[in-house]
């Protein structure tokens, strides 16, 4: 399940009302105040559903009088040519609501679809499926509520919910076991992640304890040792795999035994799913 709507739901759907209608519909206004619409949102290929709170608040800032019939949840599959919803309602404020609803519907089951792709592609296995904060920039909650909705998990939200330690901070502190250390003193009830980036780095992570390891770039054979050695040596470290991860190599990767598969296509590459909507106008 999704869990919880991201709490700055509404300034999203605020922001891309504000960007799109600005002062005001000027093409609308040219349809009777009165004309009524019906009509229905489809989609032209298979996709994940994701975003009904945000094209509901869509419209409902424009005309409390618009209603949506939902015909999926979000996180349900859909089949090509499935009607999504129906909608219906003052014409001016459906007009003006479109493409915004769709855009947020479009972007969001997108992720939600890529990530589903990802998730079945390493089905049989332990491993999970994780995002990055590769996100559009203003959209970070919805994208990963979306992943969730696919079925994935957040990394993390931002810098403040997990120490997530990289090479430039590992050069900064003078090694992983100081980065290590300082992360410790410094946030002492924060998770501490950190990158390796080779199996030597990681035989010294292994010894300063870190809550989850990140193997950036490991070859299958590297990772296959990577897992070895963190349950030889006893650790509780979580094994993270990031790095040149698609569909065609996750399911080889997740098979080595890592606990997660980080990938940043989820969110970053994101190709809009084709939804289209039908508008049948009727007398006011």
């Amino acid at each position: 399940m999704p869990g919880s709507l991201p709490a700055d739901l509404g300034d999203q759907v605020d922001a891309a009302l504000r960007e799109n209608v600005g002062s005001g519909d000027v093409t609308a206004a040219l349809v009777p105040a009165a004309q009524q619409v019906r009509g229905r949102v489809v989609t032209r290929e298979d996709a994940v559903l994701c975003g009904r709170a945000w094209a509901d608040a869509t419209f409902a800032r424009l005309d409390a009088a618009v209603r949506l019939d939902w015909r999926a949840a979000d996180g349900e599959r859909l089949s090509a040519g499935q009607v999504v919803f129906e909608i219906a309602g003052p014409a001016r404020a459906v007009l003006t609501g479109e493409r915004t609803a769709l855009n947020f519907l479009q972007l969001l089951s997108a992720t939600a679809t890529a990530t589903r792709r990802f998730v079945d592609a390493v089905a049989g296995t332990s491993c999970r499926i994780l995002d990055t904060r590769k996100t559009l920039p203003g959209l970070r909650s919805a994208q990963k509520y979306a992943v969730r909705c696919g079925g994935g998990d957040n990394l993390r939200l931002g810098l403040y919910d997990r120490v997530l330690i990289k090479e430039n901070h590992i050069a900064a502190a003078g090694s992983i076991t100081a980065a290590i250390a300082a992360a410790r003193r410094s946030a002492p009830a924060i998770e501490v992640e950190v990158e390796v980036e080779s199996l030597a780095e990681l035989d010294e992570a292994l010894g300063a304890g870190p809550d989850i390891i990140m193997l950036d770039d490991f070859g299958l054979a590297d990772l296959r040792s990577a897992v070895l050695r963190n349950r030889t040596r006893g650790s509780r470290a979580r094994l993270e795999a990031s790095g040149s991860v698609s569909l065609e190599t996750v399911g080889a990767i997740a098979a080595t035994g890592v606990d997660f598969v980080s990938v940043g296509a989820l969110t970053k590459h994101v190709r809009a799913v084709d939804l289209s909507m039908r508008l049948e106008f009727r007398g006011g």
